[in-house]
């Protein structure tokens, strides 16, 4: 196991680190989180350690990002357990800030999600890509990264953190890496844990929702919406409590798409009972099968 990473929690302790870090000459790599850490948040973590030479991973529980307030009460935190598992991953730093630290008294400076966040996520849960596209300013601005590393599994998220660090021409790059499945395909993720053993093996359609998306383009399909009702019928005969969407897109605009003339993006969000999951995969042009990245 590596050393323990170092536990920062304040404003100095983070202006200490990372001045050391700068007399160093070492580059950084940011990794933000939520906790409640994973081999898909490790993931991330362990291709920061490969491309940079220090890495430090944030671990706050953004409340303006969740449009639910249930859900926020019981998101499950267990600070001890990530820095444990981030030792084992290889981070050198650790940033656990309190709510005032993120957010001082009299904050003001909220950020208004770009064009890209309106549909799908944004359609679904208003309000929440404003909590995420301002506690991402707050942290790459507290923290002068070369890297951020995010997950493939929040698609929309990965292109409007994208948009946002582009529109006001912050100096970071975005790495958006591949997502992380269960064996049984389903894409990693905290809200996993509160599904019964009934509903984890029914949340495996959506993995199964993908793989025959990637099977109908590669026998030639192009049309979205035969597609698309071809994935309904999927959710529906396994069952699925709620359908937000499902989306065959513009991997950049996010727009929909009715001929897969392009490389396409794959969106889904469904209910299975009271948990919400996600997915999505790339899905090339029939006549460019082969070329595309794994779901």
């Amino acid at each position: 196991m590596s050393s323990r990473p170092l536990l920062l929690t304040d404003q100095d302790q983070l202006d200490r680190a990372l001045a050391d870090c700068r007399q160093q000459g070492r580059s950084l790599g940011l990794v933000p989180t939520m906790g409640a850490l994973h081999e898909g948040h490790l993931s991330l973590v362990q291709e920061s350690v490969r491309q940079c030479d220090s890495t430090i991973t944030t671990i706050f529980l953004n409340a303006a990002q969740f449009d639910q307030q249930q859900d926020l009460a019981s998101y499950p935190c267990d600070l001890q357990r990530d820095i444990e598992m981030l030792a084992a991953a290889g981070a050198d730093l650790v940033f656990a800030p309190a709510e005032d630290i993120i957010y001082p008294e009299g904050f003001s400076d909220w950020v208004n999600p770009p064009g890209v966040a309106e549909d799908w996520e944004g359609r679904y849960r208003p309000d929440h890509f404003r909590g995420v596209c301002t506690v991402v300013k707050q942290l790459f601005t507290m923290i002068p990264a070369q890297i951020a590393f995010f997950g493939a599994k929040d698609y929309q998220q990965a292109q409007v953190i994208q948009s946002l660090v582009k529109t006001l021409d912050l100096p970071i790059q975005i790495k958006v890496c591949p997502t992380v499945r269960e064996p049984d395909g389903l894409a990693m993720s905290s809200r996993n844990t509160y599904l019964s053993p009934q509903q984890r093996k029914q949340a495996t359609v959506l993995y199964s929702c993908i793989e025959e998306a990637l099977k109908s383009v590669a026998a030639g399909t192009s049309d979205c919406q035969s597609l698309l009702q071809q994935l309904n019928e999927m959710l529906a005969a396994a069952a699925v409590d709620q359908v937000d969407y499902v989306a065959i897109v513009d991997p950049e605009t996010l727009r929909p798409l009715q001929q897969l003339d392009r490389p396409a993006r794959l969106l889904l969000a469904v209910y299975i009972g009271t948990v919400r999951l996600i997915d999505n995969c790339l899905l090339p042009t029939p006549a460019a099968t082969g070329s595309g990245d794994s779901p």
